[in-house]
């Protein structure tokens, strides 16, 4: 059976790529009925991480489930960088507030990495399937809420709010100032959507892919945010992912509407420009 269920797998994804899944297969599966459905969903076009239920991330492994959207390797690398550029003390923890927090990866990763106790981080997303499972992955990787963390944790919790409406902050109940803000927004412009594989827009939610007709439309509403008087303490940083080509347009964006005018662009490790960065 696996010679067969390796061929079926290697038509689809080629020979080096298929050995390594199966292989991750046999090792997942909680039964061997199960890996020939295992395969068959792959060979559909599902996301490996769907079908296995997780993804490292760091030094973490996330639960993965559709349709949240599925943690990349580019975002690690600029979080992991980030953790580099917080200054976190215990004596003086910082406040972060993820915007789309989806499988909540950033804000736990730099839960992971910042000390203990340096870190009160809090995840908001449109989604209840992401805030469901950002809480279930909390609760893997040790995370407390803060009704149930010691003063020597890192905490994060979760709410529902939907960053492009008005009463956004209300909504969420948003309770200023942070010193940190992060974001993978949704910013895949409508012609760019239309032409995603199949094993991501058949699988993962549009809700946290497409960032309105030109991409920009979760840029132009954290801007408005983050502007607001007080929203922000002094020496914050704010953290964007950003899709290609978008890099000048949010700089643009934060150092005009945010009026934040210390501002830079990082690059992923494959040199795309992935992230722009703001200082107060």
């Amino acid at each position: 059976m696996a010679a067969k269920l390796l061929a079926t797998l290697t038509a689809a994804l080629g020979p080096t790529q298929a050995a390594s899944e199966l292989r991750w297969f046999q090792r997942e599966a909680k039964s061997v009925a199960d890996i020939p459905f295992m395969v068959q969903r792959r060979v559909a076009g599902e996301p490996l991480q769907y079908i296995l239920g997780s993804q490292p991330f760091g030094p973490l492994n996330l639960l993965a489930r559709p349709p949240v959207l599925i943690p990349r390797p580019e975002t690690e690398h600029w979080v992991m960088k980030l953790a580099e550029r917080i200054p976190a003390t215990t004596q003086s923890p910082k406040r972060l507030l993820d915007l789309g927090t989806g499988s909540g990866c950033i804000p736990l990763l730099l839960c992971h990495l910042l000390p203990q106790g340096s870190l009160r981080a809090r995840g908001v997303d449109i989604s209840e399937h992401a805030l469901r499972l950002a809480a279930d992955n909390a609760e893997l990787c040790g995370t407390p809420r803060p009704s149930e963390a010691i003063t020597t944790q890192n905490i994060f919790s979760v709410t529902r709010g939907n960053l492009l409406s008005p009463t956004f902050s209300d909504d969420a109940k948003i309770i200023p100032p942070f010193d940190i803000i992060t974001s993978n927004p949704p910013y895949i412009p409508w012609d760019e959507y239309l032409q995603l594989p199949r094993s991501v827009s058949a699988y993962e939610d549009p809700k946290a892919l497409f960032g309105g007709p030109d991409g920009l439309s979760f840029y132009h509403a954290i801007a408005a945010l983050v502007c607001r008087k007080g929203f922000l303490r002094s020496g914050a940083i704010v953290a964007l992912e950003i899709g290609h080509g978008q890099a000048q347009d949010v700089e643009q964006i934060m150092r005009t509407e945010a009026h934040m005018h210390d501002v830079e662009i990082w690059s992923d490790p494959w040199g795309k420009q992935r992230t722009v960065v703001a200082h107060m």
